[in-house]
């Protein structure tokens, strides 16, 4: 009868004393790779394409903006008949979806940042990655392009379907394809980015879509109630620079005859988000996690 034999025990780590030192060292086996914005990215976008309020926000977007716009240019087919475009843009029809639509790119980007401060998963975050320039850097890259990906593609086939359907309108210019596809989805990608920036500026998921809306859609409303002649060059300011005007200005549809026009609510967008993020990132350096 042979004799059961003792389980096989692991090796076991590899001590050893360091040179001109009595104490050992633990030498791991494990290779150590110095970080880099690689892996940040890598992580943001493992955590923007798991969580659930992704998928949901994207998909009420997509259908606010192919839905609104088929139905606009539907309805415009149907009766082009009795009241055609004539001379305007048919492209302008996706205005009326991507308004709705932009709302729920500005809750993601505040859910980006803000969710993480909510949950305390922030700090974990910034356990695995020290550098807080680099966090704040890697998650505004991966919502940019998730944003950015999915406007285009959505405004693009509703332009598509849009000239295919209302048949009398004039056929868009190539500066218009240009401003109502890829313009308007770098516009739509950097408001969300200002609003993923407010949140890392507020830290609370509510309050800052609450600053968000309010800064599309309050000077408009604003202006709208506005009924002194002492206001009025404050009223056109705020037609000129809201946000819905702004947007329709990459159709050549702008709500004003002054204003920003052709791509300059791009640049203005731009320069915006530029300063907030730079605000947001020395707030980050100073602030406890």
């Amino acid at each position: 009868m042979s004799t059961p034999q003792p389980p096989t025990q692991q090796a076991a780590p590899a001590w050893q004393a360091a040179p001109g030192s009595p104490y050992p060292t633990y030498t791991s086996p494990i290779p150590v790779v110095r970080t880099h914005l690689g892996h940040a990215l890598a992580s943001e976008w493992t955590k923007i394409r798991s969580v659930r309020s992704t998928m949901w926000t994207l998909g009420v977007f997509v259908l606010l903006v192919v839905g609104i716009g088929l139905a606009a240019g539907a309805l415009v087919a149907a009766n082009s008949s009795e009241a055609g475009l004539g001379d305007e843009n048919p492209l302008a029809l996706g205005f009326f979806g991507l308004l709705l639509g932009v709302m729920c790119i500005i809750t993601l980007g505040v859910m980006t940042t803000a969710s993480e401060y909510g949950t305390g998963m922030i700090r974990t975050t910034m356990t695995a990655c020290p550098s807080r320039g680099r966090v704040m850097a890697a998650k505004a890259i991966v919502f940019f392009t998730v944003a950015f990906v999915v406007t285009l593609v959505a405004t693009t086939f509703v332009a598509v379907a849009q000239v295919g359907m209302v048949t009398d309108a004039r056929d868009p210019s190539s500066g218009e394809w240009l401003k109502g596809t890829l313009g308007v989805s770098l516009y739509v990608a950097l408001l969300g980015l200002l609003s993923l920036i407010i949140g890392s500026i507020i830290r609370h998921s509510a309050g800052a879509i609450t600053v968000m809306i309010g800064v599309v859609l309050a000077p408009l409303v604003i202006a709208l109630f506005m009924f002194s002649e002492s206001l009025r060059e404050l009223q056109e300011a705020l037609f000129e620079y809201s946000i819905p005007n702004q947007l329709s200005a990459f159709y050549s549809n702008s709500l004003t005859e002054t204003g920003p026009s052709g791509w300059d609510p791009l640049w203005i967008a731009l320069g915006v988000t530029a300063v907030a993020f730079v605000g947001a990132y020395a707030l980050l350096e100073q602030r406890d996690v």
